[in-house]
Order: structure tokens, then C-alpha cells, then sequence
């Protein structure tokens, strides 16, 4: 392990910085050389910031750069104690989406929408009342338990780095049930997430499952649940070994949807023709790949503006990807950015929807697609690029795309590498716009 001296442009947040302060503070590196771990109060770390913005970390790219530069995870122990270590605390997530199943909305309900679910909890409560979850255990379930709650406590063992367990003592540790549903088999624990993810925090499911194992005679069984794009996933797991941390094993998976309207190739066509072109922003040219995550944060945008440190440290997003997305937005018209002045602090960057983005993400599953493919199409560079795929019947090289963003004047980029480059993302979204005809 070593500590770098040298900062990096990532390392300039308030949570990188105020760990960085702690670890000088505390030797926190050499004491985990030392004794394996290290054990660190509530009360310590408030002396630099709010416990509950320094230790919450649901994914991997979430660590402070200080973390991941030495290997290093973060588990509470207690409501007032933590303890750092070498451990593997997350779990991959692999996304194996065909064919979802298609279920009936929930029509005689009147507080439910599903066009309208920008919230964990709201898109749960649509996932239960639509018979998703009875259809995942196979008999009704009912919604018994949610919210915070004590741990007890407990001992397990979690896997670190060198491939040797350690031995954690848990009590009364903090744990948050997003969802608890009993059948007359089972109890199902569910972690949820407003967004597609690559991995999260095996805690979150293991300490609750440890917790109400020991209170009900039925099968326990930890779900992480997502919805994104529409898209209701679910992971069921099992624990193999009651008491370690690490055993967690995929048992299956599910997907299930809505019926919306279909989307037509015409359609695309029409609005490729048709959308008036604008001119190129003075913001970074797109380099996000992924649409779906540029969803993902359109929605989580809906009910609240974001701090630009918060996207970075809640969602699964990393420094970097925290500016390609918001840029993305801001470049499409959708997302705004603007500053507020915190007293004692430097000022905060917040992002927020557009008038245009809101209007948007009101809109029907159809019609808000429909929509986010005008915004991209009303710019030159993925109008002809879509265009020349139609032409060819088949999709254009990165060079040649390119080429196109050559002659299209974007904003401060002048390098044929970074032409190149952004051409992934044009193709990704042109790719994207092409397969939404087979949702």
C-alpha cells in the first residue's frame, strides 16, 4: 500500500479530501499493515465531516480515491464505530436481459403510475402491486416490513485482498430494509436501486439477512432489485454459509416490464428528417457511452436538484463519469448546471432539469423516447451520422464517423484521436436510437 503525494484531478472532492485528512491523522494505512484492520469512531470522523456522507459508499467507483488507491473498503461495526480493512465488501452485477416478462398495469389503482416511478420506493411499491414479486416466489406475498432498524448482534468472517477471511464482530449496526416480503414460504429482503448498476454493497443484503434469519422459521431470501429504462430486475441471491460475508451465490434472475407502444423505424426516419438542426454548444461533445445511465440520471433529477460531489458519491458513477454524463445532459438541452454558495465551504456545483427536461421526462414511455431521440437528431453530428447508416444499411465506421465530427465544428475538439474517440459515443447512441424499434 502506498499513500501518493501527488494529487489528481479526482481527489479534489470534499470526501476525497476530508479521508485524506483522516488517514494522515490516524495512520490508518500503516495500522492496517499492522494489525489488519483499522477501528475508527463516528465521533473521529465528524471532526473533519457528517459520518453518514464519509461511510456510505453502495459501489465500488464510489470509494474515495484513497480507498481504492490502497485496496482499502469501510464497514460500520456499530451506530458509532467503523472499521477499515482490505475486505471485498461489493458484488458484481452482470445484466442477462432478453425478453422481459410482460406484465398488466395496474389499471383500477389511481396513485400508481408507471410511466411516472423516479423514486426506489415508488418503483418497488409498482413491482409489488403488479404481481411481480408473487410471480418471483411462485405464492402471494405481502409487504410486512421496510425502513431502519438495529442489527443485533452478530460475528461473520468477510474475504480480503490476500485471500484470509477476517473475523468482524457486528452490534447494533444501522441496517435500512428497502422492502420486506413474507409468503407462507419465504421472506424476501430487498436492496433497491433507481438505476442500471455494475455491482453493490453486499451489506446492505447480508447484515438484514442476518438480522431476520434468526426471526422468522421461513426462507430467507436477499434480492437487489433495479429499475432502469423501464425495467423491473431482479437478482435473487442466497447466503451458502450463514456466517461469511462473501458467500453470497446468484440463484437467478428476472425481468419484467410494461407493454408500451411500439416505436417504428418510420418513425425514427420522420424525425430525422424533419428536426431542425441546431447550432453545436460550447459544452464537451458527448463521451458517454451508455445512454441508459444518462436515463438513469434524468430520472433521479426529477423530484430534486443534485449536488455534483453527491452524483459522484451515491450513484454508480465515478468522478469522470459524473462530468461525461452531466455534460451529455447539458449538451442535449436537458440538464443545467449552477452554483450555490455554502457557508464555510467553497461553492457547490448543483445540476438541475432544463424546462425542456422536465417537460420531457413527463412524457409516456413512448413519447419520452421519442423525444430524446429529437434532442440527438436536432445535432449535426448524429443526424448525418444516423443518416449515413441508413444509407449504407449497415453501421458506419468509427473513421468515418469521425470524419463526419470533423466537419461539424464541435466544441474544443481539435485532435483526429479525439474525433475518433467521440465517434464511440455517436455510435453507441445511434445504436441505441436503431434498437429502440425491438423494445
Amino acid at each position: 500500500m502506498n499513500q501518493s503525494k501527488k494529487r489528481k484531478p479526482e481527489q479534489n472532492t470534499i470526501t476525497n479530501i476530508a479521508w485524506e485528512d483522516l488517514f494522515e491523522r490516524y495512520n490508518i494505512i500503516e495500522n492496517v499493515k499492522e494489525n489488519g484492520f483499522f477501528r475508527i469512531k463516528a465521533k473521529e470522523i465528524k471532526e473533519v465531516r457528517e459520518p453518514r456522507l464519509m461511510a456510505k459508499f453502495d459501489h465500488k467507483r464510489n470509494l474515495p480515491y484513497i480507498f481504492k488507491e490502497n485496496d482499502l473498503s469501510i464497514l460500520p461495526i456499530s451506530r458509532s464505530e467503523y472499521v477499515i480493512g482490505e475486505f471485498n465488501v461489493f458484488q458484481k452485477v452482470k445484466y442477462n436481459i432478453k425478453s422481459p416478462q410482460i406484465v398488466d398495469t395496474p389499471s383500477h389503482l389511481t396513485t400508481i403510475d408507471p410511466t411516472n416511478l423516479y423514486s426506489e420506493s415508488s418503483a418497488l411499491h409498482c413491482a409489488s402491486v403488479s404481481g411481480m414479486i408473487n410471480n418471483l416466489l411462485g405464492e402471494e406475498a405481502e409487504q410486512t416490513v421496510s425502513g431502519r432498524m438495529s442489527s443485533k448482534e452478530f460475528d461473520f468472517k468477510v474475504s480480503t485482498k490476500n485471500g484470509r477471511d477476517k473475523l468482524i464482530n457486528i452490534k447494533n449496526s444501522q441496517i435500512e430494509i428497502d422492502g420486506g416480503f413474507e409468503s407462507d414460504s419465504y421472506f424476501l429482503i430487498v436492496e433497491a436501486k433507481k438505476e442500471t448498476v455494475d455491482d453493490f454493497l453486499i451489506r446492505q443484503l447480508y447484515y438484514p439477512y442476518r438480522l431476520w434469519e434468526r426471526q422468522t422459521n421461513k426462507k430467507v431470501r436477499p434480492v437487489f432489485f433495479t429499475h432502469s429504462n423501464d425495467v423491473f430486475s431482479f437478482f435473487i441471491y442466497e447466503f451458502t454459509d450463514l456466517e461469511k460475508y462473501n458467500s453470497l451465490q446468484l440463484i437467478e434472475q428476472k425481468h419484467y416490464t410494461f407493454t408500451h407502444d411500439e416505436i417504428e423505424l418510420e418513425e425514427l426516419l420522420c424525425i430525422c428528417e424533419s428536426v431542425p438542426i441546431v447550432d453545436e454548444p460550447k459544452i464537451s461533445f458527448p463521451q458517454a457511452n451508455n445512454i441508459i445511465r444518462l436515463l438513469d440520471l434524468l430520472e433521479k433529477l426529477v423530484d430534486n436538484d443534485i449536488a455534483r460531489d453527491m452524483i459522484t458519491l451515491t450513484y454508480d458513477f465515478d468522478v469522470r463519469q459524473t462530468s461525461y454524463y452531466t455534460d451529455a445532459g447539458r449538451y442535449l438541452g436537458l440538464i443545467e448546471k449552477y452554483k450555490i454558495k455554502v457557508p464555510k465551504q467553497r461553492s457547490v456545483i448543483m445540476f438541475r432539469l432544463t424546462t425542456e427536461g422536465k417537460r420531457v421526462m413527463q412524457l409516456s414511455h413512448k413519447e419520452k423516447r421519442l423525444s430524446i431521440v429529437s434532442k440527438i437528431l436536432e445535432h449535426k453530428p448524429f443526424n448525418l451520422s444516423f443518416k449515413r447508416y441508413i444509407e449504407k444499411l449497415e453501421r458506419p465506421s468509427k473513421q468515418e464517423v469521425a470524419e463526419i465530427l470533423q466537419e461539424c465544428n464541435i466544441y474544443n475538439v481539435k485532435s483526429w484521436d479525439t474525433f475518433e474517440r467521440r465517434a464511440s459515443t455517436v455510435l453507441s447512441w445511434i445504436d441505441w436510437i436503431l434498437q429502440l424499434q425491438n423494445e
